[in-house]
């Protein structure tokens, strides 16, 4: 079994909890605008709608997923996140924001990737050809080629993963940032 390091460890328990510091923090720099709200709807929208599929089709800790957007991309989890905030951070109108989220995936994000992958490869065999053939996060337009038949979405999974928090968190933010420029401006 190989060893994780003590950083991998470290940021797969903390980036939930980070999520919510950084939220706040997110609030009380943010200078939206009616404008940079909407445009930020074309990669919070989709990246809500590519967790949503994506936690349709996986089985966490037991097979290795390569259907659906795992055929295109090997975290599409990751990604969706990645769209929705920074889609935020569209939406605040800072650059202080996206900087920050920017060192955050990439302090955060790249070593839980790195450990996850350390998990796959020691627990499923064909994990390493699967990786040659699907990039770790930016997508491939068409799918890989497969012999797994297992894959259609499912929406018990989807409950299960309980994924639809991230629409009601979308929802709320949105919502905090509609009181923000209706009640708070600056």
């Amino acid at each position: 079994m190989s060893e994780r390091t003590q950083w991998q460890r470290i940021a797969r328990r903390i980036r939930v909890p980070l999520g919510f510091i950084f939220a706040a923090v997110f609030l009380w720099l943010a200078r939206p605008t009616w404008q940079t709200m909407l445009v930020s709807l074309l990669l919070v929208v989709p990246g809500v709608w590519l967790r949503a599929y994506a936690a349709g089709y996986v089985r966490k800790n037991a097979e290795l997923t390569r259907t659906g957007p795992y055929a295109h991309t090997r975290n599409p989890l990751y990604l969706g996140s990645m769209m929705i905030a920074f889609g935020f951070a569209a939406a605040a109108a800072s650059w202080i924001i996206f900087i920050a989220l920017a060192i955050l995936f990439a302090a955060i994000y790249l070593p839980t990737i790195r450990s996850e992958e350390l998990y796959l490869r020691e627990h499923f065999s064909g994990f390493d050809e699967y990786a040659k053939n699907v990039p770790r996060l930016l997508p491939r337009l068409t799918a890989a080629p497969t012999t797994d038949d297992r894959g259609s979405f499912s929406s018990k999974l989807y409950l299960h993963h309980r994924e639809y928090n991230a629409s009601m968190g979308a929802i709320a933010i949105y919502a905090a940032l509609a009181a923000r420029l209706l009640f708070f401006k600056r």
